[in-house]
Formats: structure tokens, C-alpha cells, sequence
């Protein structure tokens, strides 16, 4: 692979409490996933990180989570389908009119937290988060955890979709990220996340703990944006990928 895209979480400061460095990253990566508000964010920032992003020519997504500020949408919620359907398109819909206020338009969605882990494990749910999302509009890249219950729901929807690997996660066999509260979970050395990155970028594969290699649609590579090292990653995975003699471009999607 000659090119791949680079995406980042953000937007995820909240009144006085700031998180991450988005104006920094917002120089090295090609799409911005903006929280919604449910699990972080609010309109302040939602505002100026919109208005951010368009002014450095990066995509826009909307990232739609469980309304649980306290725990940063990384606690698991059991919802219903129709309860989870219209809390996607209540935040999809927000990102949507506050882009278009800051002169940008959403072009993809993606799951955060919980809500992804949850949907990577059941394609039904997967499938409900986007029918919600595709019902405003149809044409959104839906961007999916590569080789997960997410892509077989994206897969069965014939949606425009995008695969995604994480530069800052470990990564089980099935292809499912290792939780959080396992040792090694989260990558925080940048020499390592981008040594990872041109490997997985090269192979077209996700590279287990176990050393399993995974073939994965590796569309755009992701960083959580509030990590403490996430600028110096997102560096350092730009300039390894540039060393391999890949490039950095937005994801035009894909439908198969």
C-alpha cells in the first residue's frame, strides 16, 4: 500500500478541563473523529475543534458514544435498539450541524468506547449504530474496527466503508483490541507504535500480541487523542510511514 489515512480522537476537552493537544495533531493527521458530547465535549468545543479541522483541510467524523462523561464512554451500557439508534442520530446529528456552522461537512462516522468494543463483538448492534447514522445520510463512510463483527455490519449494509487499525492498541487474535485493563493494552512508546504501524501497513494485516497476522482492510490507522504521548505517536508513526514510502491521505472508502 502506497497511501493510508491517519485519524485522531478529539474534541474531547469539556468546559475548563482540557484534553489532548488537538490543534497540534490537527497538523499531522488526515481525519479528526470529534466527540459528540455524550461521552466528552461540549459545544464550545465541538465549535472550535470544527472549525479547526476545516481550516487544515482534515476530515471530519462524527464520534458518537454512551452518554457517560464520568467514564469517558469506556463503561459498558445495555441499551435498546431504538434507544441506541436515536442516541446515535441525536449525536450524529449535532457533529452534522455544527460542521456545516464551521463551513466543513461530516464525511464519516465511528464508533467511540464502549459503544465500538461493544459492536465489534455483536454485528447486530453494529448494524443498528449505522442504520441510524445512514438514515441522515446514506452516503457517510462508515469506519469500522478491520475485521470485526463492525465490518460484517458495514459489509451487509453495502454502505461506504473504511477499515481501521489502532497505532496505540494491542490486539487480540480475533481481532479485537485487548481491554484496557490488561497489561499492554496501550502502546505509549512512539518508536514502537510506528515500528508496528509500517509492519501492519506493509503486511495489509493486523499483528496480534500472539504474533498472529490477521489480512485487514488497513484504510486509515487511528490514536486516542488524549493520551499523554498521542502527539509524539502520531509524529513518529507520520515520519516512519514516510520512511517506508507511504504517504498520508484522507480514506475515500470502499464498497465490497
Amino acid at each position: 500500500m502506497d497511501h493510508v489515512d491517519l485519524n485522531a480522537d478529539m474534541g474531547e476537552s469539556f468546559g475548563p478541563w482540557p484534553m489532548g493537544d488537538d490543534a497540534a495533531l490537527l497538523d499531522v493527521v488526515t481525519s479528526a473523529n470529534i466527540a459528540c458530547g455524550f461521552h466528552a465535549g461540549d459545544p464550545d468545543v465541538m465549535a472550535a475543534t470544527m472549525a479547526a479541522a476545516v481550516a487544515n483541510d482534515v476530515g471530519i467524523g462524527a464520534h458518537p458514544g454512551f452518554r457517560d462523561l464520568e467514564g469517558f464512554g469506556r463503561r459498558r451500557i445495555q441499551m435498546t435498539p431504538g434507544a441506541l439508534a436515536h442516541a446515535v442520530q441525536y449525536q450524529v446529528a449535532a457533529a452534522q450541524g455544527m460542521a456545516r456552522a464551521a463551513g466543513g461537512t461530516v464525511r464519516h462516522l465511528k464508533l467511540h468506547g464502549a459503544m465500538a468494543n461493544m459492536a465489534a463483538e455483536d454485528e447486530a448492534m453494529a448494524r443498528t449504530a449505522y442504520e441510524a447514522a445512514l438514515a441522515l445520510d446514506p452516503d457517510m463512510i462508515v469506519m469500522v474496527l478491520a475485521g470485526t463483527a463492525q465490518e460484517r455490519a458495514a459489509r451487509s449494509l453495502g454502505c461506504i466503508w473504511a477499515g481501521e487499525i489502532f497505532a496505540d492498541r494491542a490486539y487480540n487474535d480475533d481481532a479485537t483490541l485487548v481491554d484496557r485493563a490488561e497489561p499492554g493494552a496501550v502502546i505509549h512508546d512512539p518508536e514502537i507504535a510506528a515500528r508496528r504501524m509500517v509492519e501492519m501497513v506493509g503486511a495489509g494485516a493486523i499483528v496480534a500480541e500472539s504474533g498472529a497476522r490477521i489480512p485487514a482492510a488497513v484504510d486509515t490507522i487511528c490514536l486516542h487523542g488524549d493520551g499523554k504521548t498521542a502527539l509524539a505517536i502520531a509524529r513518529a508513526v507520520r515520519d516512519g510511514l514516510k520512511a517506508a514510502g507511504v504517504t498520508l491521505r484522507r480514506f475515500e472508502g470502499r464498497r465490497d
